[in-house]
């Protein structure tokens, strides 16, 4: 589901590119809807995809909410980045990105 998800983020992506589109909208919205799961894309400036993959029954949560978590996460995976001693391409080993995750993920069950 997520591999499938991950098509539709290069589609629209690549789509974002031909049109004249605010390219400072980084949230792509509902990628892939199933009777159990929605799936919600984000891509960064820098190309970097994030996926969340929420329960259909959780109607609780609206896009604008969706919109707002993935801004937090992105703040907090540039906070990671922006660090001098985390080295690109190793795990995230930051207690304050995993907190920021961990709230997030409480704030949706």
């Amino acid at each position: 589901m997520v591999h499938t998800s991950l098509d539709v983020v290069d589609e629209k992506v690549s789509a974002m590119g031909k049109a004249l589109v605010d390219q400072r909208e980084l949230y792509l919205g509902l990628l892939y809807p199933t009777e159990d799961y929605k799936v919600y894309g984000y891509v960064t400036n820098s190309k970097v995809k994030f996926v969340m993959v929420v329960d259909s029954s959780n109607a609780a949560l609206r896009d604008n909410e969706i919109r707002s978590m993935f801004r937090k996460l992105h703040n907090s995976y540039t906070d990671v980045m922006c660090n001098p001693f985390y080295t690109p391409g190793d795990r995230i080993q930051s207690r304050a990105f995993d907190s920021m995750v961990t709230s997030m993920m409480v704030q949706v069950c």
